[in-house]
């Protein structure tokens, strides 16, 4: 994916994650969405910026959040070579924007299950591990979002269905949510799946003949 990568940043920090096809998978999501201008829309867990730079691109007042100094500094950059506005916070998931409401928000969270989780993911792992379930974030994502949503605002998530989409369409409707899977693609394993595909299929989260990895795209949007 790095032709990818070329196209839609400038600056990638060592250490920060690089769009890949969650990325991609994600951008044509929020494409479909064509939030209108000046409309709300935040990135969380922003990494490059990507998405917070094409939310910008359609005119929308953007802010992307990420907990790693190289990010909200790869960010920065690529927002001003680029011309655009985007606010940028460094901060966990919502803590900085308590208290905003948002029309649209986008979230790629580490989402690969993980073997190894007695001190948590750590350095470049962070963008990728997330727990034994792979669902660290997502739950939490899955809980705080619906109340950061306006009357009529989506929330966009991406992540494997190694990670059990199917637990995330429950939270979000249990929280009011009108939820679905609004995209699917299957990929070939990248290194971070090849490098523990024992550690899943003995776990039996993949099929013993399996080589690709479903994406899924899980759009929820509050009605009321």
């Amino acid at each position: 994916m790095a032709g990818y990568s070329r196209r839609v940043i400038a600056l990638i920090l060592p250490g920060v994650y690089a769009p890949q096809e969650d990325t991609e998978l994600l951008t044509e999501a929020l494409r479909a969405e064509a939030p209108a201008p000046g409309s709300q829309v935040l990135d969380v867990g922003t990494g490059s910026g990507a998405l917070a730079l094409e939310a910008a691109r359609h005119g929308a007042e953007v802010t992307a959040v990420d907990v790693s100094r190289r990010a909200v500094w790869t960010v920065r950059a690529n927002a001003w070579l680029s011309g655009l506005p985007v606010r940028i916070r460094r901060g966990n998931l919502f803590g900085p924007v308590r208290g905003r409401t948002f029309d649209l928000i986008l979230a790629n969270p580490p989402y690969v299950p993980a073997p190894d989780t007695r001190h948590g993911p750590r350095g470049r792992s962070r963008a990728w591990d997330a727990g034994r379930d792979g669902r660290l974030l997502l739950d939490r994502i899955c809980r705080d979002a619906p109340a950061l949503l306006r009357p009529g605002g989506v929330l966009l998530i991406v992540h494997s269905a190694l990670s059990d989409p199917d637990h995330t369409l429950r939270l979000l409707r249990d929280a009011g949510l009108k939820a679905s899977v609004a995209r699917r693609r299957r990929i070939p394993f990248g290194p971070v799946l090849r490098s523990r595909e024992d550690w899943l299929r003995r776990r039996g989260l993949l099929e013993p003949a399996a080589r690709t990895e479903e994406l899924v795209v899980v759009r929820a949007e509050r009605t009321y």
